[in-house]
């Protein structure tokens, strides 16, 4: 598996940022554009549907339909996303949603929330597998590292926007 990392500090409180970032408007405020990010559906951990919800914390159990045409280009990438982790301790937070369908045969990103003084910092990690290309998985495994390419443009937007929006 290859590993992307990105960290930012934004000045505002722990408690302001974990509750932006629990939340799918949240994720829907953060998403670049240019991804044309919809929101197909979201269950809650009990199957219920919260999909019209725009305050509903997403809690570990939860599940999220996405799709994207980043660019406008090509069909629609559709994907699953579950959230397998939240916990809020003494300063600091963190949440983990898996891939459970979609384009990369894995995919988990934890993200972590540590108070800094009067601000947060906000850590990003990626870890993930590249389709297989062909037959071939050996090749996903050589060009994995270089996902960053792809991923660097979306988190450097996506931590740009929670600086704009929180502080």
């Amino acid at each position: 598996m290859a590993t992307y990392r990105r960290a930012v500090r934004v000045d505002a409180p722990l408690e302001a940022v974990w509750e932006f970032h629990s939340r799918i408007e949240g994720l829907r405020a953060l998403t670049p554009d240019w991804m044309n990010l919809r929101v197909e559906a979201v269950r809650g951990p009990d199957g219920s549907d919260r999909t019209a919800e725009t305050d509903h914390t997403l809690a570990a159990g939860t599940e999220i339909d996405l799709s994207v045409r980043p660019f406008g280009v090509g069909p629609r990438q559709r994907w699953t996303s579950r959230i397998t982790r939240r916990d809020r301790g003494d300063g600091s937070a963190v949440f983990e949603d898996v891939m459970d369908d979609g384009p990369f045969p894995r995919w988990r990103h934890v993200h972590g929330f540590y108070a800094d003084g009067e601000g947060t910092l906000v850590r990003d990690r990626v870890t993930y597998d590249l389709p297989v290309v062909g037959s071939v998985p050996v090749v996903g495994d050589l060009l994995g590292p270089l996902g960053w390419l792809g991923f660097e443009p979306m988190f450097r937007d996506r931590h740009r926007r929670t600086r704009q929006i929180l502080e």
